[in-house]
């Protein structure tokens, strides 16, 4: 970032709103903790959950250190496979924020080339791509996913499926939501086309491919960040509702979803760690992404802001 736009950007209303905002601040926080720590589990993980090795059966639901029967070993004790259940997290964590990330580029990417394809051009094209998205709207997310999933493993087999199973449900989870984010671009391309710094790129022989992506979308920008916010949580709840219901991703390689569901059936017997620990790093990442999407909307909502 050049010294000129720093200086715009430290003088910008929306770090002035995030530096007077405590619960921004503190979801910035936890989030950026996250990611750190998560993306950094090969490094910083006590055992690595995908090698086998590294696992006994004998150590099998093992309760947290802190409580009667608990080892200093496995500070949030063990699973039903005897896993360290703080190195399967960190990495389960991993892999449900790379699910969430890429499904919301993918949904980003086909979303807003279609939005602007179809509000720029207008006319039968865009009756026609506005209906596609109407249709894809009136599925709901998992019911798509559960069935393409479930076809693909009835096809294909359980084997390829868990080696393809990030890759599957990166292109489920993002071909099912685009329309969110062609329906926003469209109706800002409907506004920023009548306009007249429009008018003339066209006047000077601009092609349509570069005044869309060169002039218009990046006055766009405001409505696909806060989209954006919101849709990477709602991806890693499909994420987890998926390998929940054993869609998703496989026990070998866990996410926070299959970790869930791997120790639902030991809730009741006892061990209720297996579940209930990624069950809450679950709903704090979610609600940390949730809370920042307000503050985006709120702050970058010209109608809510007052010199």
């Amino acid at each position: 970032m050049s010294p000129g736009a720093w200086h715009r950007f430290a003088d910008s209303r929306v770090l002035w709103s995030f530096r007077h905002d405590k619960v921004a601040i503190v979801s910035f926080a936890v989030m950026c903790v996250y990611i750190l720590l998560s993306f950094s589990a090969p490094l910083i993980a006590p055992y690595n959950p995908y090698d086998p090795t590294t696992i006994d059966i004998m150590d099998s639901e093992i309760p947290p250190a802190w409580l009667e029967n608990g080892d200093t070993r496995f500070a949030l004790g063990t699973d039903a496979q005897g896993r360290d259940m703080l190195s399967t997290i960190l990495y389960g964590t991993r892999i449900s924020l790379t699910i969430g990330i890429c499904a919301v580029l993918l949904q980003a990417f086909l979303g807003i080339t279609i939005g602007l394809i179809s509000g720029y051009f207008g006319g039968r094209l865009d009756n026609f791509l506005m209906r596609v998205a109407d249709i894809q709207l009136s599925f709901s997310t998992l019911m798509v996913a559960i069935i393409v999933l479930a076809v693909f493993q009835a096809l294909f087999g359980t084997e390829l499926y868990e080696r393809l199973a990030i890759l599957m449900l990166i292109l489920v989870i993002g071909i099912a939501e685009w329309p969110q984010y062609a329906r926003t671009v469209r109706a800002s391309v409907l506004a920023e086309k009548k306009k007249e710094y429009v008018d003339a790129v066209r006047v000077i022989g601009l092609n349509p491919v570069r005044i869309m992506f060169r002039h218009i979308l990046p006055n766009t920008l405001s409505p696909i960040l806060v989209i954006s916010t919101v849709q990477i949580a709602n991806a890693i709840v499909s994420e987890a509702a998926l390998s929940f219901l054993g869609l998703g991703m496989p026990v070998t390689k866990p996410s926070l979803g299959s970790l869930i569901n791997s120790g639902f059936e030991f809730i009741f017997s006892g061990s209720w760690w297996i579940t209930i620990i990624p069950g809450i790093v679950l709903v704090i990442l979610v609600l940390v992404m949730n809370l920042l999407g307000d503050w985006l909307r709120d702050v970058l909502n010209p109608k809510l802001y007052k010199e």
